[in-house]
């Protein structure tokens, strides 16, 4: 189970890069959606509302993607809180389609099995 838990993470790492990529992205967007709005004239707040809602997506999937590249380097790792965090993270990826719910899938018998949960309990001090 150690290779599995080593593939997850690295999963992890590279579906939190992506969420990275397409925050960064989005968040180009919103900055194209703000300077139409400042340069146009007349009304803007169609270019107003697509700014915001771009600004929004992207703090979102900056945030997720960031979570996402944490804990797989946690759970690479073997720290138990970064178990705890990919447990919680896939519970939201399982609305992600179809790659995310196929990660969360995956996540979940990686995580919830018994072997899998002794690499993450602490070792007794000697």
């Amino acid at each position: 189970m150690n290779s599995h838990v080593n593939l997850l993470g690295i999963l992890h790492v590279v579906w939190g890069g992506m969420g990275l990529l397409i925050g960064g992205a989005a968040l180009l967007l919103a900055t194209g959606a703000a300077a139409i709005a400042r340069t146009t004239s007349g009304d803007p707040i169609a270019a107003v509302f697509t700014g915001f809602m771009f600004l929004t997506f992207a703090i979102a999937l900056l945030a997720g993607g960031w979570a996402n590249t944490w804990a797989g380097r946690a759970v690479r790792r073997h720290q138990s809180a970064g178990r705890t965090i990919v447990l919680v993270l896939a519970v939201f990826n399982l609305f992600v389609l179809p790659f995310g719910t196929a990660l969360a899938v995956y996540t979940f018998w990686v995580l919830l099995h018994n072997e899998t949960r002794a690499l993450f309990e602490p070792t007794p001090a000697a």
